[in-house]
């Protein structure tokens, strides 16, 4: 096998090629780390290596249903054993993990041979990749734009193929933002069906859950059997699939499907002529294969709903600090930590008990009108993002702005300092205000690469599902990976061997 043979394949493939005695995981590793060596200088999309380990484990490599494919893992939540976990943050330099978190166990289960971490932004925060402490990570498609966030990295290196798929999460659109704009499959599962832990029942209040980015829908379907999961410690479980994602996506539906769409942001911001004609498209086919589509509106309020999701970013950055500032024996100032971090962790003090438990209730409103929706229609689409990625720098505020931000902040009283937050976020929103309903919903969502921009940049098109029918998502997306519409391996063959 040469490198262009491996950057052509899946992981579904790979792992077949290792139990035909076709090539041997050691081969696999020597490929990744032969096209790694060659796109990172460029992509700064993998921040920690493990080289000579994961050559040492080859040996051992091979079974499990992705025996001696080789996978990335994501810089935050996905520790790895003896490993840095820096979750961009410099406060995390230094610790490496003391045991592996239960979804790497269940990756390391399947066969995977992990070669190292991605990049991420701070504590995940961002919807683009450009952390102080790592750099920045570049798009494959195109190194003046960014690859999105939170899973910048992986999805970097899986679209530049230095591996097949890889570790990602997703707490407002981390796993289907990079999707959208790096022409990769970004599938959301639904609340509770992956691996959580160990030491902890939920992530941001349930609407993060970890699962990998992909190139080919079997893989996510095949990874989505292995991974689903009931745990008794955690604080959200969904009933398990009775059957095989991987079989279930193969079937056709048994009825027209009947399903509504929007092209509005539910913020209010605009959406480009690109990502409306994505959802066109779409539309257009959907028709053709005789399903049922209406444009209609889902009846949330997007704005309160996302003011009410960074009242929890507030808390939940608030506490995080709390619980570092305990670790280091020290208090954490402004320098420690980026702009973002440091006015979310100001905001969460203020935040109280009460109006933390209301925002959380405003989730299950949202959840409520979705799931009245889904009486009527099997799937709500919308755009992935309102726009192809950003140029790297747009979106990061420079220093004169950043002390800029923290002074206009110490002048607020509490009531203006959620406003301030809002405020603070919104040229990145504007970006992607679709994604996080079904964060905060609990619904499993969609990011299929159906559309190339007129400057040849991707954009996807969501699709979400009422909670625990990822099946039928697989469904769907199977059959768009079958049709015209689909985004090829084309890039990667032409650009990255």
């Amino acid at each position: 096998m040469d490198l262009q043979d491996y950057v052509a394949l899946d992981a579904t493939a790979m792992a077949e090629l290792v139990k035909a005695r076709e090539v041997t995981p050691k081969e696999l590793l020597n490929l990744s780390f032969q096209q790694l060596e060659k796109v990172n200088p460029r992509l700064n999309a993998v921040t920690h290596t493990r080289k000579e380990k994961a050559l040492a484990e080859a040996a051992q490599a091979g079974g499990g249903p992705f025996g001696g494919v080789p996978m990335l893992l994501k810089n935050l939540s996905q520790r790895l054993k003896g490993e840095p976990l820096t979750s961009g943050s410099a406060l995390l330099m230094s610790p490496v993990a003391e045991h592996d978190s239960n979804m790497v166990r269940k990756f390391r289960a399947a066969g995977f041979q992990f070669i190292g971490h991605t990049n991420t932004p701070e504590f995940g925060l961002k919807n683009i990749t450009e952390p102080e402490l790592h750099g920045p990570t570049r798009n494959p498609w195109d190194t003046d734009y960014s690859p999105g966030g939170s899973s910048g990295g992986s999805a970097a290196a899986v679209a530049a193929g230095v591996v097949p798929l890889a570790g990602a999460s997703d707490g407002g659109g981390s796993i289907r933002i990079p999707a959208s704009f790096t022409g990769l499959f970004g599938l959301k599962p639904t609340r509770g069906r992956t691996p959580i832990g160990p030491g902890a029942g939920r992530q941001w209040q349930g609407a993060s859950i970890d699962f990998v980015l992909s190139r080919s829908v079997r893989d996510s379907a095949a990874m989505l059997d292995g991974l689903q999961v009931v745990q008794p410690e955690a604080a959200f479980q969904t009933p398990l699939f009775p059957g095989s994602y991987k079989e279930a996506m193969q079937h056709p539906f048994e009825k027209p499907l009947s399903i509504a769409y929007s092209k509005q942001s539910p913020v209010g911001t605009p959406v480009s002529d690109e990502a409306k004609l994505a959802v066109d498209k779409t539309v257009r086919w959907l028709e053709s294969q005789g399903h049922v589509v209406e444009e209609k509106e889902n009846g949330v309020d997007g704005i309160q709903l996302m003011k009410d999701y960074y009242v929890m970013n507030s808390g939940e950055i608030s506490a995080l600090v709390g619980r570092l500032e305990k670790g280091i024996g020290r208090a954490i100032t402004a320098d420690d930590v980026e702009i973002d971090t440091w006015i979310l962790n100001q905001a969460g003090k203020s935040v109280s008990a009460a109006e933390y438990s209301e925002s959380l209730g405003s989730w299950d409103r949202a959840a409520a009108q979705m799931a009245q929706l889904h009486e009527t229609y099997d799937f709500y689409i919308t755009p992935a993002s309102a726009y192809t990625a950003p140029k790297v720098g747009e979106l990061t505020y420079g220093k004169k702005e950043q002390m800029e931000l923290r002074a206009r902040f110490k002048e607020l009283d509490k009531q203006k300092q959620q406003d301030f937050v809002y405020d603070m976020f919104l040229p990145s929103l504007t970006y992607t205000p679709f994604t996080q309903l079904a964060n905060l919903t609990g619904q499993p969502a969609m990011s299929v690469p159906v559309h190339l921009s007129n400057a040849g940049l991707p954009l996807g098109v969501q699709v979400v599902a009422p909670k625990g029918e990822e099946n039928r998502l697989l469904q769907m997306a199977y059959q768009l990976e079958e049709s015209s519409l689909w985004l090829g391996k084309e890039y990667v063959l032409k650009h990255h061997v």
